[in-house]
Parts: C-alpha cells; sequence; structure tokens
C-alpha cells in the first residue's frame, strides 16, 4: 500500500487532524479531527476519498471538535480508547474554562481496551497505548507512520497538568515507544511539524534522558 498522510491544520490550538489514504483506493481514515470540520470534508471531496472511520488518540477539546460532524456527514464509526471517556465527559467544562463555543460531544462507536491490532477496510493499524498526557492516551501505526497525538513533539512531549495527566506514567510509555517501534517511522504529532524517533532521542532534551533508562 502506498500510505499518504494529509495534515489539516485546524481551530484555535493548531491541532493537526490528518488523513490517511491509499492513492490506489480511495477509502481514508481520519485521525484527530480537532476542529473546522468544513476544512476537513473540503479535502475530503477534493481527493473524492470515502472516509471509513474516525480513530482519536485522546479526546482533548482540540481533537475532538469536528468528530460528530464528520460522523454525521460521512455515517462512519468513532474509536476511541475506553480510559478517555472521562475526558470526554468532561468536554463541555473544558470548553467553558478556555472560553470557547461548545459543540456537540460525540458518540464512541468503538471503545478500544486491550486491542494490539484493527483492521479497517485495507488498512491494518497497530494500537500502541501510551498513556499520560490523558489517561487513555494511544498511539496508532500504520505502515512507516506512526500517529502519536499529544505524546510526543518535536523537540518537547505533552504536558501532564490537565486534569487526567500523569507526568510518571507519561515517561514510561514514552520508554515503551522507544523500545517497540522502528525510530526511522515519521512520528506524526498532534501540534506542530513531523519528526523520528531517531533525530528526537538525539535533540529532544525529554528523550535524552529517557533514553538511557529504556
Amino acid at each position: 500500500m502506498n500510505l499518504i498522510v494529509d495534515k489539516i491544520v485546524t481551530g484555535p490550538f493548531q491541532e493537526n487532524c490528518f488523513i490517511v489514504w491509499n492513492e490506489n483506493q480511495n477509502e481514508a481514515i481520519l485521525i484527530d479531527p480537532g476542529d473546522e470540520h468544513q476544512l476537513i470534508i473540503d479535502q475530503i471531496e477534493e481527493k473524492n476519498l470515502t472516509p471509513i472511520a474516525i480513530l482519536n488518540t485522546h479526546a482533548h477539546l482540540d481533537h475532538i471538535g469536528a468528530v460528530s460532524k464528520l460522523k454525521e456527514t460521512y455515517n462512519i464509526p468513532f474509536y476511541i480508547h475506553k480510559e478517555e471517556r472521562v475526558i470526554l465527559d468532561s468536554y463541555e467544562s473544558s470548553c467553558e474554562m478556555f472560553g470557547l463555543p461548545i459543540k456537540e460531544k460525540p458518540k464512541v462507536d468503538k471503545w478500544l481496551d486491550s486491542e494490539k491490532k484493527l483492521r479497517l477496510g485495507g488498512f491494518s493499524i497497530i494500537i500502541i497505548n501510551t498513556p499520560g498526557h490523558t489517561p487513555g492516551g494511544i498511539c496508532y501505526e500504520i505502515e512507516n507512520h506512526i500517529f502519536v497525538g499529544d505524546t510526543l513533539f518535536l523537540g518537547s512531549v505533552g504536558r501532564t497538568d490537565l486534569p487526567g495527566g500523569n507526568w510518571d506514567t507519561l515517561q514510561k510509555s514514552l520508554i515503551h515507544l522507544i523500545n517497540i517501534v522502528d525510530h526511522d517511522k515519521t512520528i506524526h504529532s498532534g501540534h506542530g511539524n513531523d519528526t523520528k524517533l531517531n533525530h528526537e532521542l538525539i535533540s529532544n532534551p525529554f528523550l535524552i534522558s529517557l533514553k538511557y533508562k529504556a
């Protein structure tokens, strides 16, 4: 499969939504559609794609704002880890805290638990549990691409000072990530630019300190 990853930067938090598709088919998976649903729809229609699922790395307000509209538009299921229920349930209060308009809270079709793999259409997806930024944070590995949400960034890592965050847990998740994934695969973060673990391990101060524990 010749995987193509399109990034759309959405909303006031400049969150990265990803459209993952294969140029030999028109099926697409949407990862973390955070806001500006029409912007995402326009890109889907321009490429003549058929979305088959929405996968979220976690449930913070800047990652779920467009989910309900996209579910409604394309009649597709929404997947997220079951430990994100508490984060999802706090969506309205989080919007109020940041002074943002409250959109429809998405209904989850599939609560992920201990699954290690998903098969959706022509996509084979590896699920990596990486709690810490939130209780049920996960990463999705699809071929040579890893979608990490807010677990890891170019030069930094996810914050843990919001409700549900835990720094010790995030450190363990980062070590787990270092140990199990190919360091040359492309890391797609929830904000900012792409990176690779082999770059982060020599430049990211958080990972430099952790690699000796890995």
